[in-house]
């Protein structure tokens, strides 16, 4: 099975966060191909780069975490590129008024549609509106 992570499961995995048990747990049960595109990517160094803004974490933690991120995805992970196709489908997901998704979940999903891949995600909105169009949801 290939899954697919988001920001969310990215941030719990290789940050000390609330759900970090919950990913750990997971990945110990399940031995997945897990796929990590450039976009989850750069949600990741979004998340982290918040979490110095407000002050959750210093700078070093920052860097650490950002170091600890290049080192698993580069071992643990097949990268995926973004692109126009994901682009365009997010576009249209968003469009369908009725999963009232933000731009980032629609493009999550989109790459995840378009790799077939299942998605691992902690947001039960994005969760919802995947299962709708027919795509394997994981939450771990």
């Amino acid at each position: 099975m290939s899954v697919y992570l988001d920001a969310s499961v990215l941030v719990a995995l290789l940050m000390v966060d609330a759900l970090t048990a919950r990913v750990d747990a997971f990945l110990r049960a399940n031995t997945p191909v897990l796929i990590v595109s450039d976009f989850a990517a750069a949600e990741f160094a979004s998340a982290i780069a918040r979490r110095v803004r407000t002050g959750d974490i210093t700078a070093d933690e920052a860097r650490r975490g950002f170091s600890a991120f290049d080192v698993w995805t580069s071992r643990a992970t097949r990268r995926e590129e973004t692109i126009a196709a994901d682009v365009r489908a997010a576009e249209a997901f968003l469009r369908r008024l009725d999963f009232g998704l933000r731009t980032a979940d629609a493009l999550n999903i989109a790459i995840a549609q378009r790799i077939e891949a299942a998605l691992a995600t902690f947001d039960q909105k994005m969760a919802a509106s995947a299962r709708v169009l027919g795509i394997p949801v994981v939450t771990p």
